[in-house]
């Protein structure tokens, strides 16, 4: 979307923006059913449309689609906006678009979700929406969970089913140069460099152990056996036992050290 001129025939180039005393008239005395001044409020705002669907441009929709859907959350924001709370109205609009845009990137996903997760889902953006209004801000997740008397990990994934997937190679930040991607950010912590090492070492040292040996570590540390039962399956003490396992561990320490 970065320079394009035009989104749904407005030139995005012209965009104005309203003096919070400006904003602040116009919205009480659209709050009163002045049509005009919710009008000038709608085109005052659409820079603040613009600036949340941007969140949005790399999902492969059309920007003129987001735009106006956009447009659609900002006129919502604009007819549930309570001027007497102390809330900027940006505070409370831009969820509001972005919770539109969402809604309309949910609709259309190719990712298909099973019905009563939906339904679910459904239910939580109302009530996110209903509380959005009450409470002048973004409500948390808790608040929602007592609103709707529902366990708070049922909340967290209907709303994680119907997010819109993320592509691992969507830029999250370029400063002139190569971009970072959403995999530059993603942090594998089990399979680092350290434990494939450590890893390899291991199945090295492991390797040059007899078989009887092998045996031995095996069912003590993978099939999770007593001493008594690994001297039953193998045949032979359990004070045989205890003393293979102890040279066999005392050989890999020394191999991966």
């Amino acid at each position: 979307m970065q320079g394009k001129v035009n989104v749904s025939g407005v030139s995005t180039a012209k965009l104005k923006v309203l003096p919070q005393v400006e904003m602040d008239a116009l919205l009480r005395r659209a709050k009163e059913g002045d049509e005009a001044a919710r009008q000038k409020l709608i085109e005052g705002n659409l820079r603040l449309v613009l600036s949340v669907i941007q969140r949005f441009d790399k999902r492969g929709e059309s920007p003129d689609d987001l735009f106006q859907v956009g447009c659609i959350g900002l006129m919502k924001a604009i007819n549930n906006f309570d001027p007497t709370k102390q809330v900027k109205f940006s505070t409370y609009g831009v969820p509001m678009i972005a919770g539109e845009v969402r809604r309309y990137l949910r609709d259309n996903s190719p990712i298909r979700v099973s019905r009563s997760i939906r339904d679910v889902a459904y239910r939580v953006l109302q009530c996110k929406e209903a509380l959005l209004s009450s409470l002048g801000r973004e409500p948390s997740l808790e608040e929602i969970s007592r609103e709707l008397d529902l366990p708070l990990k049922e909340v967290s994934q209907a709303l994680d089913a119907i997010c819109a997937p993320v592509s691992l190679y969507d830029p999250v930040y370029a400063d002139g140069g190569d971009p970072l991607t959403v995999m530059d950010q993603v942090r594998d912590t089990k399979n680092t460099e350290n434990n494939w090492m450590e890893h390899i070492a291991l199945r090295t040292a492991f390797g040059t152990l007899g078989k009887r040996e092998k045996e031995i570590l095996s069912l003590r540390f993978v099939g999770g056996k007593t001493q008594m039962e690994v001297a039953a399956l193998v045949g032979i003490s359990q004070a045989q036992v205890s003393r293979l396992e102890k040279s066999a561990l005392s050989a890999l320490r020394k191999s991966i050290s």
